[in-house]
């Protein structure tokens, strides 16, 4: 492979390739993902993914160094990010993690209703070589294997429907998923979820935290929504 064949799977397309009906079935299939209990089980993982990547990204972006994450069987996780234990950088890296999902699902669906799906499936793709490297676990690793090997796939071999379209289903299913997530830990008691531990470092009541969370699942939501409708329009 040269230069040219690599810039050729990262450039975006021009135009939106999408049809409502095969948004519609991307749509059907996501929720059917999310609402069968032994398929969400499954894929849950993958939401579990995102959202201890969320951690480590931010975690990089704000100076603390990112050292490993876990994968478990009960479908939790785990991010282990170093830097000082207070302070800003702390903050946001712990709060990081029930959002992600939110956030990167609504980005996906952008991105393919855009014309950007290329671009966006790279993004993934380096971000899972790299991660790749603090795996923890041999749980994890299978799970990074198999959606690694996913995501390549769909970058070797391109093509801009398949792409949005895959872009699409799995966007939704992380919006759905995080909201998911976030209604497990708004009932939780358990003082080392994300929102029991920032009510820790700052004393704001972890129901507050929560809300921040939901704040921008929300928003996250709405920027989904709103790229969906223009799609089947």
């Amino acid at each position: 492979m040269n230069w040219g064949e690599v810039g050729a799977r990262l450039v975006p397309t021009h135009a939106v390739t999408l049809t409502a009906p095969i948004v519609l079935t991307a749509l059907v299939a996501a929720l059917v993902v999310v609402g069968v209990g032994p398929v969400w089980r499954a894929v849950r993982l993958v939401v579990t993914l995102v959202h201890e990547l969320g951690h480590a990204v931010v975690g990089i972006a704000v100076g603390r160094r990112f050292t490993g994450f876990v994968l478990r069987g009960d479908m939790s996780g785990h991010a282990v990010t170093v830097g000082p234990t207070r302070g800003a950088g702390r903050l946001v890296t712990t709060w990081a993690g029930y959002p992600a999902p939110a956030v990167v699902g609504a980005a996906m669906v952008y991105a393919a209703g855009r014309g950007w799906s290329a671009p966006m499936v790279t993004a993934g793709l380096v971000v899972l070589v790299v991660a790749l490297l603090r795996v923890r676990s041999a749980l994890t690793a299978l799970v990074m294997l198999l959606v690694l090997g996913a995501n390549a796939a769909l970058w070797w071999w391109r093509n801009d429907r398949l792409q949005a379209t895959v872009l699409v289903g799995l966007g939704v299913v992380l919006v759905v998923g995080a909201w998911r997530h976030l209604a497990a830990v708004a009932g939780s008691r358990d003082r080392g979820s994300d929102s029991a531990v920032l009510a820790a470092l700052t004393r704001v009541p972890r129901a507050l935290w929560t809300a921040s969370f939901a704040l921008v699942c929300a928003g996250a939501t709405a920027v989904a929504a709103r790229v969906l409708l223009d799609l089947v329009r």
